[in-house]
């Protein structure tokens, strides 16, 4: 009966546990990095994270590639805020919740879309948002069918509208024009008289 590589088998599954802790490591410390500072090097990325630069660049070849990275883990927890919301009763409560929900993830990683914008192709990063966009088509469709929403505008150009605002609203604050305090108020009354045609 063939012997078992113990060993061999305990030292792989090792090697790939200190690799899915160095890629955490590197995925956290590249998000706080970021917020902090889009331009920040990847060699302070890799000293947050514990790592040297070596070990960064055989997980992430690049800095586009880690910069995605971190991205894409943002969209994903964007992504399940927006599906704890409640979307059922009166559209305009549903995107109101939306918002808020929203604008606290945008809020912390503005400096991230900025590193984002500067790393990724545009299309890059409207893929991205894709996965969080359907949680605003499903509430414009709805809120068209019940008649709350203007429907003389199609539901694809007030989900556009909904990822402008935010971004927009995000890039005012960097430049000092918008406080963040008010940033989900001001988000909220420009979409409501956006979708509804009437101011709230």
């Amino acid at each position: 009966m063939p012997s078992t590589p113990v060993g061999d088998d305990a030292g792989t599954r090792g090697k790939r546990a200190d690799a899915r802790r160095n890629i955490a490591a590197i995925l956290d410390a590249a998000a706080s990095r970021l917020s902090e500072d889009p331009d920040v090097s990847i060699g302070e990325i890799a000293k947050a994270a514990g790592v040297g630069r070596v070990t960064l660049y055989g997980h992430f070849a690049s800095r586009a590639e880690l910069v995605d990275a971190v991205f894409a883990r943002t969209l994903d927890r964007a992504d399940r805020a927006l599906e704890a919301v409640a979307t059922t009763g009166d559209p305009r409560d549903a995107l109101t919740d939306l918002v808020a929900s929203s604008w606290q993830i945008i809020a912390e990683f503005r400096a991230l879309l900025v590193a984002a914008e500067r790393e990724l192709p545009a299309e890059r990063i409207r893929a991205h948002h894709d996965r969080t966009l359907r949680h605003i088509r499903k509430l414009v469709d709805r809120g068209q069918t019940d008649g709350v929403f203007r429907d003389d505008l199609p539901a694809s150009w007030l989900v556009a509208v909904f990822y402008s605002t935010l971004h927009t609203a995000a890039d005012e604050i960097t430049a000092g024009r918008l406080r963040a305090h008010d940033a989900p108020q001001t988000i909220t009354a420009t979409l409501l008289s956006a979708y509804t045609g009437r101011h709230p």
